[in-house]
């Protein structure tokens, strides 16, 4: 069944299909922007906004971690997982515009 598109859906370029790839194999896990970068290959200039957009549109649900950024020795993180409204949605796309 096909999804309706509305106004608010992000903009389906090739590297928004490409993260939501990345999120539909593996879409019980939790990820964030440096991994998704390693595992697409796409550059984080690229990769952030697609993320901002995704998580606006309700297609993806994000939280912060919680550490001492010097303790871990690393920055935060925001991880990022497929909503159910994006799952079907990255799905209809995918199917219908695969890469």
């Amino acid at each position: 069944m096909k999804t309706d598109s509305t106004a608010s859906d992000p903009k389906m370029t090739t590297t928004t299909r490409i993260a939501l790839r990345e999120f539909l194999d593996r879409p019980d896990v939790e990820l964030y922007g440096m991994r998704i970068a390693r595992n697409t290959g796409l550059p984080t200039g690229t990769l952030y906004p697609i993320l901002i957009r995704l998580a606006a549109a309700g297609w993806l649900s994000s939280r912060r971690e919680d550490i001492d950024e010097c303790q871990e020795s690393r920055p935060l993180r925001t991880y990022y997982r497929l909503t159910d409204e994006g799952r079907a949605k990255a799905t209809d796309v995918l199917s219908h515009r695969p890469l």
